[in-house]
């Protein structure tokens, strides 16, 4: 057996599947035996049946529980029987010739431990994580504090990617990337495998230095690449990865640094941690506070205004505008008014119902609050909540119409047949798209916009916001030089149709979370998010309101 091919997969089904397909041609293309493992941590969606169904020469474990990277891992390498081994991430995309250059490339290397390859996001731009270097403590300070971003190049400063190695050539390195980790089974048995202390992150790191510690050489190697979707398994940006990541850097540091560089790295790292946590949670909270603080600083506005240009408004006290500004944006937040995406009636809702509750006040008259002025006061509340929130969505989708999303522009890349098949899925999705029609890869004929040699044209001429990318009529090598190829100014997102498939699979970011078409639901980017109201929850566990369906309206 010539190589053994792992991958662990939790909840990324669509992904899952187009990493396969990928798979199985560049096994194809080897021209030697290749076994594939695929060990699936009890997801929740369909991804055993997904396998069962379409891959019957994968072997698939099945877990029960989710025991985390390393253990899942181990599971498979323990059963292969390859020369090399290779962990590959379920959100990965390899070329076709992917198996028999980097098998080639470790023949001719019999010094070679392990070895990467040049990974592109799904954008197409270079993942920085191809190469790195052991994360000492002074190269995770110089990482954690910003200066390796600041000074990519330098030699002392960015140490943790390699920045000053050229992408483009081979290299020996510190650290493989557990996306694409390739290892000589000799190698493995002489170290052992991966640390199962590192539920997940770390165990890449740690693997790579027990390989440069037992006398083997990790390479970069640029002769060929695969596309790694960011964030599939794990929200790389969220406060848990934050904490997952650097408590797997304090176990490292402890297991492989002498005490006082340990002690020195834990401290570094712990303070990293709370930093980062920080940092994450006061994005979040201002990100989440952002609508209500312009909500507030608007209706209050307002209602100093309304007193200050008619001065009978019954509006006596200081604490008058705080306390019905108060009550309707409270009034609002139960309604919905702040769920995702922002609709007209639960804003209306809100202030109909905050406006009941002032009136309802024990007191009111001699307060001196009048009825006339607190309609006024509602109204101004709805029109300028509404207001901002209508104007934001005009921007971003040319409507004021909450309901009504932007069109985005697709073309799309393969033969008429995969064309029209594109077509079908995306009514099928239900996803916001117009069709500006089909590149063809070879030669132009009638209907069609033109050929991939002039995209970059047709794109900028048919204004297109997304390409899709006909797996059976391109090939993973030409789709890769593609995306490389285009200037990331266009700022067009790739999404990719695979041999076979019913998923448009993409990812506009190499941090955020990919996307997908599918038939069965809309666009995860454009699905509308469910009815959070309180109040709705609230009605609907007493049984006063029954289930409804999600779909977008004002």
């Amino acid at each position: 057996m010539k190589l053994s091919v792992v991958i662990v997969s939790y909840n990324v089904c669509h992904f899952l599947e187009q990493a396969l397909l990928s798979v199985r041609k560049a096994a194809a293309h080897l021209g030697e035996p290749v076994e594939v493992f695929v060990v699936d941590n009890h997801s929740a969606d369909s991804s055993v049946a997904m396998v069962r169904a379409r891959f019957p020469e994968v072997v698939l474990i099945e877990n029960k529980t989710n025991p985390g990277f390393s253990t899942a891992n181990n599971q498979a390498l323990r059963h292969a029987r390859g020369q090399y081994m290779l962990l590959l991430n379920p959100d990965t995309v390899v070329e076709e010739d992917t198996f028999r250059k980097c098998c080639q490339f470790m023949d001719e290397h019999p010094e070679g431990g392990g070895m990467g390859v040049h990974m592109l996001d799904g954008q197409g731009r270079f993942l920085p994580e191809s190469k790195r270097g052991l994360p000492t403590p002074w190269v995770a300070f110089y990482k954690i504090f910003g200066l390796a971003w600041l000074l990519p190049k330098s030699r002392t400063f960015g140490r943790y990617h390699l920045g000053y190695l050229s992408k483009d050539q081979t290299h020996e390195i510190e650290v493989l990337s557990g996306a694409f980790m390739l290892m000589r089974r000799q190698a493995l048995d002489e170290v052992g495998l991966l640390d199962e202390d590192y539920f997940m992150y770390g165990e890449d790191i740690d693997l790579s230095y027990r390989l440069t510690q037992g006398g083997w050489k990790n390479y970069y190697y640029p002769g060929t690449r695969i596309i790694h979707y960011k964030g599939e398994s794990t929200r790389r940006t969220s406060i848990n990865y934050v904490f997952m990541f650097y408590r797997a850097m304090v176990i490292f540091a402890g297991k492989h640094f002498a005490p006082g560089k340990a002690g020195v790295f834990s401290l570094l790292l712990n303070l990293a941690i709370w930093l980062r946590a920080g940092a994450a949670v006061a994005h979040r909270v201002v990100a989440g506070c952002a609508p209500v603080l312009l909500d507030a600083i608007g209706v209050g506005a307002g209602l100093i205004a309304l007193r200050s240009v008619w001065p009978e408004a019954a509006l006596a006290g200081p604490a008058a505008v705080p306390a019905w500004v108060a009550t309707w944006l409270t009034a609002a937040y139960l309604s919905g008014t702040y769920d995702q995406p922002p609709r007209l009636w639960p804003i209306v809702r809100g202030i109909l119902l905050g406006t009941v509750a002032l009136l309802a006040v024990d007191g009111f008259a001699e307060a001196g609050y009048a009825a006339k002025t607190l309609l006024l006061g509602g109204s101004w509340a709805a029109a300028v909540m509404a207001g901002w929130r209508m104007a934001v969505h005009a921007v971003r989708h040319g409507s004021v119409h909450l309901h009504q999303f932007r069109t985005r522009r697709v073309a799309i890349v393969g033969s008429e047949g995969e064309s029209s098949r594109v077509r079908k899925l995306l009514r099928q999705a239900g996803a916001p798209v117009y069709v500006v029609g089909h590149v063809s890869p070879t030669q132009v004929s009638p209907g069609e916009l033109g050929t991939v040699s002039e995209l970059q044209a047709l794109i900028r001429h048919y204004r297109v916001d997304e390409l899709v990318f006909c797996g059976q009529d391109l090939t993973s090598q030409q789709i890769m030089t593609l995306m490389t190829q285009l200037p990331q100014r266009l700022e067009v997102a790739y999404r990719i149709l695979a041999q076979g498939s019913e998923y448009i699979v993409g990812s506009s970011s190499r941090v955020s979370p990919g996307d997908y078409y599918a038939p069965e639901q809309a666009a995860t980017t454009y699905s509308p998010a469910p009815d959070m109201s309180v109040l709705v929850r609230c009605f609907r566990w007493l049984g006063w309101v029954p289930e409804a369906n999600n779909a977008p309206r004002d």
